[in-house]
């Protein structure tokens, strides 16, 4: 299209601002929709963490790790991913009832997935990431690392144990485990 005078150059930007427009509207509308109907929303929180400390002070200790059961019956689940193995190796969760997830990694970036749910996420050193959701299927769901992280990458990989309601039983100290059950 050549714009002759300045009546077309008129023209030709606003037929492309429509455009431009246009595709913003959609790809806005395909976000909300993938959002609200099918749960996929990017992180909502920053979080960060001293990887070099992480075992030694804070939520990420090895006392800390695993399930439990918080103030306002909040069912949280602490997860730190090392290079080649996930602390706990299982984590116990009711199913229909939100959980939240917390992974933290002291070395390099691990990628978390819980086979047949929506949850995946990505572990970097320095933060935390954190998940909610809600199962609704029991069983052992395989939580493997899909971001490549070393040599021993293939072995990475952790159970999510997920038990009825009913069958959910924390310990006096809120704590529920694999090693219980």
């Amino acid at each position: 299209m050549r714009a002759d005078t300045e009546q077309d150059i008129l023209k030709t930007e606003l037929w492309w601002t429509a455009v431009v427009t246009a595709v913003v509207t959609v790809i806005m509308l395909a976000i909300i929709y993938a959002g609200v109907v099918h749960h996929i929303n990017p992180p909502s929180n920053i979080e960060t963490i001293d990887p070099k400390t992480l075992h030694l002070t804070g939520e990420f200790t090895e006392g800390n790790l695993g399930t439990r059961v918080e103030a306002g019956d909040q069912v949280i689940s602490r997860i730190v991913a090392t290079q080649f193995a996930f602390q706990p190796q299982c984590v116990v969760l009711p199913a229909n009832r939100t959980v939240t997830l917390r992974f933290a990694t002291p070395d390099v970036i691990h990628g978390i997935l819980v086979t047949g749910t929506n949850v995946n996420t990505m572990v970097v050193p320095g933060y935390v990431s954190q998940v909610h959701t809600v199962f609704t299927k029991t069983g052992d769901l395989l939580m493997p690392c899909h971001e490549f992280c070393g040599l021993g990458h293939s072995q990475m990989w952790a159970t999510v144990r997920v038990v009825p309601e009913n069958e959910f039983k924390p310990g006096p100290d809120g704590r529920v485990s694999c090693d219980a059950r």
